[in-house]
């Protein structure tokens, strides 16, 4: 390997610790913090939830994730999608494919659900560092909450803008993050190594067994330390699976050491249950404490942008896939095709963290509610894995496959006692995008039971005598149809029954293939003046259509494309007709310039 390659990959794990690992690498701000409010810190219970934190990283995340997940890819692509994708085709039943289908809108509505508690409980807790600042002991908590909203506010307000210029010195700064954390976490484990000794998974087991009620219930707060782990996966595609892989060595050992060093310090100092993180930093150098709370604050931002970054992916994803409407879609980046920015997703995530931070005002009662998503999805990944390596007859990595996803259930179990306590936030959040998948699907199946398509043979049958009898408006004119088969109706009735035929016409099907990436195109000439172009689309692939079209030279004068009037009885389907009405239509999607588009009115009751 040359220097120059060398470099580069070592450019690349730093990037990766700035992209993946926010999320993650903040948890330890509060998750001790968390636990010792409930638990009191005595040298037992100390040592049985250092134990439970290590295995919980292990497990979750060093071998589901790590070793497990990213062992499984299409085309160095990870994800629950990809999961699904890969799963479906062993898939013999209708009806174990409906299983696995609502599995991934389950996982896809609880990742948004929990997704707005990230920013919410990431920013609070370290704004809440102030209060150790002297002379700012009694900031009144409304100060924190107006002043963690204003950085809330520029946070999605920046993603309009688009975040490929800061990302670029995300990585950096989380390497110093992780460099704090391991290094102040060293100091105090080398005050007294014998804290090591609660690798021992011994002292988790005692624990449970001297205490169990108190561990189930605790196990929804020592799941907090994983959050973020579900990253490695999902980011594998933008950054290859070896970084992502060196990065957690970095980040495992940077987090262990933090979170034994707060297990030190509480040993000596049992009194600062309030935030041993914060407590021990500002004991370890007084001077460097501000400096430390203005880095915390800005690892708390980039985790929560990694949050809804990952969101409007895997909403792109969800409409490109015909299950979730089609939002107009802005491209933020020339080099990164993953940046991109949807409006109306970004102010809903936005005031659904306002209403999380006012209602919960404290980021200690915030973690009573957060954990429950996260542990949810790990739950179906360790589901998904198992069921496709029982498939590929990988029977070792489908024990720790089964193995990984039974811990994450009894996670998941525990973390339902949250929500009494606030977690049913997260639930009605992710209800939310799970209504609009179901109706969604539920409607656009209906509706396309009810279109009425042409024949393709008759069609060209009566195009050919239209054309060769007709004149021509000078220029290319854009169809759009869901199937090549078949011609909508709208399409006859433009060229037939309004006598409109252009000098060219072109027949677009837009189809998402099974790979996550690579657009290829099908091009067809039907008949003179007519052609059909299939464009064979990754369905985690963010393309340009216009570009793909110049590409084939086709310079479109006028967009032509169906545009349903929706009447119903039923209040669900009115609904559905509202939500299909308010958002774009499939050509705005694409972002088509607007003077182009003829949308041509078609009446239709379901």
């Amino acid at each position: 390997m040359t220097l120059k390659e060398r470099i580069k990959n070592e450019m690349m794990v730093i990037k990766a610790l700035g992209v993946v690992y926010g999320d993650i690498g903040t948890s330890p701000i509060y998750t001790l913090a968390v636990i010792f409010l409930i638990v009191p810190p005595t040298v037992v219970s100390i040592y049985g939830i250092l134990s439970f934190v290590f295995w919980a990283l292990t497990i979750l995340v060093t071998i589901q994730y790590a070793w497990l997940a990213t062992s499984l890819s299409a085309k160095g692509e990870g994800g629950t999608v990809v999961l699904i994708q890969m799963l479906t085709p062993h898939l013999k039943s209708a009806k174990m494919v409906s299983i696995v289908s609502v599995l991934g809108f389950l996982g896809l509505s609880l990742m948004i659900g929990d997704g707005v508690i990230t920013p919410a409980i990431s920013i609070l807790s370290a704004v809440e560092g102030i209060l150790l600042i002297p002379q700012y002991e009694e900031l009144p908590q409304i100060v924190l909450l107006i002043l963690a909203t204003l950085i809330a506010f520029a946070l999605f307000v920046v993603q309009k803008r688009g975040v490929e210029k800061v990302a670029s010195t995300f990585g950096p700064i989380m390497v110093i993050w992780f460099l704090c954390l391991g290094g102040v976490g060293f100091w105090y484990v080398s005050q007294d190594f014998s804290i090591l000794n609660a690798i021992n998974p011994m002292y988790a087991i005692n624990f449970a067994l001297a205490n169990p009620v108190i561990t189930f219930i605790i196990l929804a707060d020592i799941i907090l330390a994983t959050t973020g782990g579900e990253a490695l996966y999902a980011d594998m595609g933008h950054l290859g699976r070896l970084p992502i892989l060196k990065g957690w060595v970095f980040a495992f050992i940077a987090l262990i050491l933090s979170y034994y060093g707060q297990g030190a310090f509480l040993l000596t100092h049992p009194e600062s249950v309030g935030s041993p993180l914060f407590e021990m930093m500002r004991e370890f150098a007084p001077f460097l404490y501000v400096p430390f709370l203005i880095l915390t604050i800005i690892a708390t931002i980039i985790a929560s942008q990694a949050m809804i970054s990952g969101i409007f992916s895997v909403l792109y994803q969800a409409m490109t896939t015909r299950i979730f409407p089609h939002f107009r879609v802005e491209y933020t980046s020339h080099e990164l095709r993953s940046q991109i920015y949807v409006g109306s997703i970004n102010w809903f995530l936005f005031v659904c963290v306002i209403i999380m931070l006012f209602v919960f005002k404290e980021s200690a009662k915030l973690a009573a509610a957060y954990g429950l998503a996260v542990a949810g999805a790990m739950s179906i990944t360790g589901v998904l894995m198992t069921m496709i390596f029982a498939y590929r007859r990988e029977w070792i990595k489908m024990s720790f496959a089964t193995f990984s996803g039974m811990v994450s259930f009894v996670f998941f179990l525990s973390c339902l006692l949250k929500i009494p306590h606030g977690g049913f936030w997260s639930l009605l959040i992710a209800a939310v995008p799970l209504g609009f998948i179901i109706l969604y699907t539920q409607g656009q199946e209906r509706l396309y039971s009810s279109f009425h398509s042409v024949d393709k043979e008759n069609f060209l049958q009566a195009y050919n005598a239209h054309y060769a009898q007709e004149s021509h408006i000078e220029g290319t004119a854009l169809f759009f149809a869901r199937k090549a088969e078949n011609i909508p109706a709208y399409i006859p009735k433009t060229m037939f029954q309004n006598g409109i035929i252009y000098e060219r016409n072109v027949i677009v099907k837009v189809k998402p293939t099974n790979e996550p990436l690579g657009i290829t195109n099908e091009f067809k000439s039907l008949a003179e003046g007519l052609d059909l172009l299939v464009i064979h689309v990754g369905y985690m692939e963010v393309f340009n259509m216009e570009e793909s079209l110049k590409k084939q030279d086709i310079h479109e004068r006028t967009i032509f494309y169906g545009d349903e009037e929706i009447v119903s009885k039923h209040f669900s389907w009115k609904l559905y007709a509202l939500i299909k009405d308010m958002s774009p239509s499939f050509v705005s999607f694409y972002n088509f310039p607007q003077e182009k588009l003829i949308g041509v009115s078609r009446r239709i009751e379901i």
